[in-house]
Order: structure tokens, then C-alpha cells, then sequence
């Protein structure tokens, strides 16, 4: 009996340390998750101010006026009269080619204009004796002192000596033309400046031959006024829409950080390039530079203002994106809208839900905050325009909403054991 009694005590005593140990394991349970859930919200205020809608891009800067000065006669450089960054005038000698070849032109085509005047002379002489042969021949022939054929003779050699008069005086004609050509070219041997304003660039040194055979080649790059200066924007097609002549930007470049220029849309071009298999259109903005503080080949950061809204009330649009943690719930006794009572007597708080299509005008909801905590929620069924950080509050929703109205953004879920971090959602 003795035995069988310290066995019932030793299952006893067992039961009685389970007991224990899952008292103790469900009150470290209870310690570590507690019921008692404390959010902490993170939160923007409601604003009023400006809403800037705008299409980024980048480009070159160039002159507006860029003038390529070439060459129409092949030779040689033998003198350059302008460098990088003369400023030069309309008319001024900038480069001269070796004139000899063309200059021998001009005294060959000056001897042939002279043999070809003479030859003209001496056909103008030989019609005016063909002439006085043939009247002399009617004459006779009136009196019956010739034959018929010598009169016809005389005849034609007047016809003919009219005709070599004419080939005669065509070759003079040819010659002259040769002799102004060749003039013309020996004058291409000086390069002048067709505008006034600045060298770019430039292409040839002294002693190098050029050759205008095929096209004419550029010995130098003259830009007319650097106080003026364009750039040059490739916008991808679904920006291109948007943008339009006259509208402003605000430019801003590597060699001048912390400082912006401002520019206006002069030019939207049709013609579309393609560049891996991104379809982009040119478009021409004009920027002032009258501080010369630009230089051509400049690499410019385009923001173009394509629409703007002014005193209007703004929201974050985190507030937009964030939807508060499933067990949040509202301790008041009137319902809110887009709330759902619960039995209970407090509002449970829903997961927003766009109601129709897919843009910035579906309906959503924001989250009220006052004193840390969550006291409502509003529908936003309509908006304007948005610059991805606020976005124009629009409809039903701004006689809910007043300036200065906290809104949830993102939370952060704290018990009484440990912190669990949430976010946004």
C-alpha cells in the first residue's frame, strides 16, 4: 500500500509542475504579446499653396545663329587671319588660299577672250567684204555682165561670212564668261565673314590643302550672338504631349551648381527619332545669357512647367497610399465616412478601395489624426493635377478637409512587450 501510494504522490507532484510551467510559459506569453496595442502615426499636414506640374529632359546648348564658313575652290591655307574666339565682322578677311593656280586661270582665260575678239574682228571684216562683193554683183548682174551662178555665189558667201561673224562673237561671249568665272574663283581664295559675331571653332591650319570637289568643307564655325542661346531637348513621346510653345522652364547645368536659367518653349519639332525603340520628338527652348555664363555644347537639366494651380488646398500623397493596420479601430459612437459600425459601438476601420478606374480620380480615403490617434476617415473621390508629392484635393472631399488637418501617412505598431514595426501601406 505504502508503494503504491508513493506513486500516486510522485504523478501527482508532476501534474502539479506541468501546471506550473504552463501557468508560468502562458504568463511570459501574455508578457511578451499583450493585447493592449499602442499605433504610433506618422503624419503631414493638409496645405495650401501651388501645385507645379512639369516634364524633365535634358540637353545641348547651342547659339542660335551658327554660321558654317566654308570654301568653293580646292587649295592650299597660306594665311589665317582669325582664330578660336576672335570676334569678327561681316566682311572680314578670315583665311586666304595659295592664289597661283587660279590667278594662272584668270591670265588664260584673258588671252582667250583677246584671240577670240579678234577672231570676231576678222569675221566682222571678212562680212563687210562679202558684202561689198555681193552689190557689186547685182550690179553687174542688172546689166547682164555676169553669169547667174557667180551672182548666187556671191550670195552665199555673204550668208556664210554673216554666220562666222556670229560663232565669232559667241566665242567672245564664251571667253568673257570663262574670264568672269575664273575672276570669281580667284576671289573664293579669300574666306570672309558672311555675319558679324565669334569663332566657335575652326578647321584648317596653315599649309593644309582643302578639296571643294564634291561638297564644300568648313574652315570655321561663327556663332552671331552668345548672348542668346538654345537648347535642344529630346522629349519621349508620352511626355510630348504636354508641352507646348510659349510654356516656361528653369534649366540648370553641372558648371554652374546651385544656380538656374530660365528658358522658354519656342520650337516643338514633328519629326520623331527612334532610339532603342524609344520614340523621342526635338524641342527648341531659348535661354538668355547675357552674364556669357553659357558656352555651346553644354549639357542643360530641362524642368518645363507644363501646368501650374495656385491657392489651391494640397494633400501627400502618402496619405493617399496608406490604409491603417486591419485591428485599428475608431473609439467613437458616430460612424465616419467610408466606415462600417460594428456591432460593438466602435467603428472598424476598413481597407480603402477604389471604386472606379484606375487614375488619380478614384475614389480613396484618407486618415484623420488628432492627438496621436486615429479620429476618422475621409473619401477622396476627385482630384486635379498632382507633382508626385502633393496632389490637388478636389469635390466633396473640401468641405471635410480644412488647412492644417493632420493625415496619416504611416504607422508604427508598439505592445506592451516589444515593438513591432509597421509602415506605410
Amino acid at each position: 500500500m505504502a508503494g503504491k501510494g508513493g506513486v500516486a504522490f510522485k504523478k501527482i507532484k508532476t501534474l502539479i509542475w506541468i501546471i506550473v510551467l504552463a501557468a508560468a510559459g502562458y504568463a511570459g506569453y501574455r508578457f511578451l504579446v499583450s493585447d493592449d496595442v499602442v499605433y504610433v502615426y506618422s503624419t503631414q499636414p493638409v496645405t495650401r499653396g501651388s501645385i507645379t506640374l512639369t516634364v524633365n529632359s535634358t540637353g545641348r546648348v547651342n547659339a542660335v545663329e551658327m554660321v558654317d564658313v566654308g570654301t568653293q575652290v580646292s587649295g592650299t591655307i597660306q594665311e589665317i587671319y582669325a582664330d578660336y574666339n576672335s570676334p569678327v565682322e561681316r566682311g572680314q578677311l578670315l583665311a586666304l588660299l595659295d592664289p597661283d593656280v587660279l590667278q594662272s586661270k584668270v591670265s588664260e582665260s584673258q588671252a582667250g577672250l583677246v584671240v577670240a575678239q579678234a577672231s570676231a574682228a576678222r569675221a566682222q571684216a571678212e562680212l563687210e567684204g562679202a558684202r561689198r562683193n555681193n552689190t557689186r554683183n547685182e550690179e553687174l548682174w542688172e546689166r547682164n555682165l555676169i553669169a547667174r551662178s557667180e551672182m548666187e555665189n556671191a550670195e552665199t558667201q555673204l550668208s556664210i561670212a554673216r554666220a562666222v561673224l556670229t560663232e565669232a562673237n559667241a566665242r567672245v561671249l564664251q571667253a568673257r564668261e570663262s574670264l568672269k568665272q575664273a575672276e570669281t574663283n580667284l576671289q573664293y581664295t579669300k574666306i570672309f565673314s558672311p555675319i558679324d559675331g565669334i569663332v566657335i571653332s575652326r578647321q584648317v591650319d596653315v599649309g593644309q590643302t582643302v578639296a571643294a570637289s564634291l561638297q564644300a568643307p568648313t574652315l570655321f564655325a561663327i556663332a552671331q550672338d552668345l548672348t542668346r542661346m538654345q537648347i535642344e531637348a529630346e522629349i519621349d513621346e508620352t511626355d510630348i504631349g504636354r508641352v507646348r510653345e510659349g510654356q516656361k522652364a528653369v534649366c540648370s547645368f553641372d558648371s554652374w551648381p546651385g544656380e538656374t536659367f530660365e528658358a522658354i518653349v519656342v520650337q516643338r519639332r514633328l519629326s520623331p527619332e527612334v532610339i532603342a525603340n524609344v520614340v523621342t520628338y526635338k524641342v527648341i527652348l531659348q535661354v538668355s545669357n547675357d552674364e556669357n555664363k553659357l558656352m555651346p555644347g553644354m549639357t542643360a537639366n530641362i524642368t518645363i512647367e507644363t501646368e501650374r494651380r495656385d491657392d489651391v488646398l494640397k494633400i501627400p500623397m502618402a496619405a493617399l497610399r496608406f490604409t491603417p493596420p486591419a485591428d485599428a479601430v475608431i473609439q467613437t459612437g458616430q460612424s465616419q465616412p467610408g466606415n462600417e459600425r460594428a456591432a460593438s459601438g466602435l467603428v472598424a476601420i476598413p481597407q480603402s478601395r477604389p471604386t472606379r478606374g484606375g487614375g488619380d480620380n478614384d475614389v480613396r480615403t484618407v486618415w484623420l489624426i488628432e492627438d496621436g490617434r486615429l479620429t476618422g476617415s475621409v473619401v477622396v473621390s476627385e482630384t486635379g493635377i498632382t507633382d508626385r508629392t502633393w496632389i490637388e484635393l478636389m469635390g466633396d472631399a473640401l468641405s471635410q478637409i480644412s488647412e492644417g488637418q493632420e493625415l496619416a501617412v504611416g504607422v508604427t505598431r508598439e505592445t506592451a512587450g516589444r515593438a513591432m514595426a509597421g509602415g506605410r501601406r
